[in-house]
């Protein structure tokens, strides 16, 4: 079987890392008004009666995939793409990010490429750019890398914590767009080491070619999130399914489970990876499998939640009273929990 850690990342051991970072940083938070226990995804600091919602990620290995087909005309979306669907999982409305791209050496027709991805990404996203910084790092950085920083707004009474995510409430899962920038490091391993493939072959069951597929920019959930937001609907949970799979959805309120035994089906991406030999626990464990941003919402209002998100918008599963449990029906068939 191929994993994740052979693969070159870890997830356990950068959660210890992450937790072995933050542990001292903590004594930091008393020079601002931190509103504590809310940051799952995004920080959130008090100014009066509205809260700043801020968030940093990056595009991660998918750079590798565009150094590989000399196109980096898409990553600029992923990296929106990575912070803004952050803010939105506590409420916040995004609005304007700063970017940071590190280089091994200047090129400036890659770096024309890189911003109409990032300026696409921003129109769909409705968020200003609003500045940056380009470093050249010989000796620490092979080819490039690039990352953001954005804040949102919400106000403090409407911020959605996942503390009002209980039993029985309804889970919605809003479809991806393909692999979106988790994953790669896996992915790579298996499409160019185990199957032997190239960019420029063809993803099997697909038109696209291998690097089309990989490269397909992350879907950008700012539109139907903030419909929901607006529309009178009570959320109480927002969860953004990255690296980590559905245990994500972990994050919100570690008194509640899930069962998820109605997921769409994935698109082939992952159906060939599976099949070339990456376990299916595995597999939901690190990918978004089909559904990439999660709401919870009250049976009641599960009809009203679907309607206002339309196309693309699926009844997923419901919480459970089995804490910091998920429980999910794979497309193969098989019950497994994460």
């Amino acid at each position: 079987m191929v994993t994740y850690s052979e693969s070159g990342v870890d997830i356990d051991l950068e959660e210890l890392t992450v937790s072995r970072l933050t542990s001292r940083l903590k004594d930091t938070l008393r020079y601002c008004d931190v509103i504590s226990g809310a940051g799952h995804f995004a920080a959130l600091v008090r100014m009066g009666d509205v809260a700043i919602a801020m968030s940093t990620d990056g595009v991660g290995s998918k750079i590798l995939v565009a150094e590989m087909m000399n196109r980096y005309d898409t990553v600029g979306i992923d990296c929106i793409a990575m912070v803004v669907n952050d803010i939105l999982c506590v409420g916040a409305r995004p609005a304007a990010l700063v970017d940071y791209l590190a280089v091994e050496e200047p090129d400036p027709d890659v770096a024309d490429e890189i911003g109409k991805g990032l300026a696409r990404g921003a129109e769909i996203a409705q968020v200003a750019i609003i500045g940056g910084e380009t470093a050249s790092l010989p000796g620490i950085i092979r080819n490039l890398d690039l990352a953001a920083t954005g804040i949102g707004f919400v106000d403090v009474d409407r911020i959605i914590t996942g503390e009002n995510v209980g039993e029985g409430d309804a889970v919605i899962g809003l479809e991806s767009s393909g692999i979106h920038s988790n994953g790669l490091s896996l992915a790579r391993k298996v499409f160019f080491d185990e199957l032997k493939l190239s960019v420029d072959d063809e993803m099997p069951g697909s038109t696209k070619t291998v690097g089309e597929e990989l490269l397909e920019p992350t879907r950008i959930y700012v539109d139907p999130v903030m419909r929901l937001l607006d529309s009178g609907v009570s959320v109480h949970g927002l969860a953004h399914i990255t690296g980590g799979g559905f245990g994500n959805l972990k994050r919100l309120n570690r008194d509640a489970g899930y069962h998820l035994d109605s997921l769409p089906e994935p698109q082939e991406i992952f159906r060939t990876i599976h099949e070339a030999g990456v376990d299916i626990t595995e597999m939901y464990r690190v990918f978004n499998m089909g559904v990439g941003f999660c709401a919870v919402v009250s049976q009641d209002e599960l009809d009203d939640a679907l309607d206002v998100l339309g196309d693309g918008a699926h009844h997923i599963g419901n919480v459970t009273p089995r804490k910091s449990e998920v429980a999910l029906k794979t497309y193969t068939g098989e019950s497994i929990k994460l």
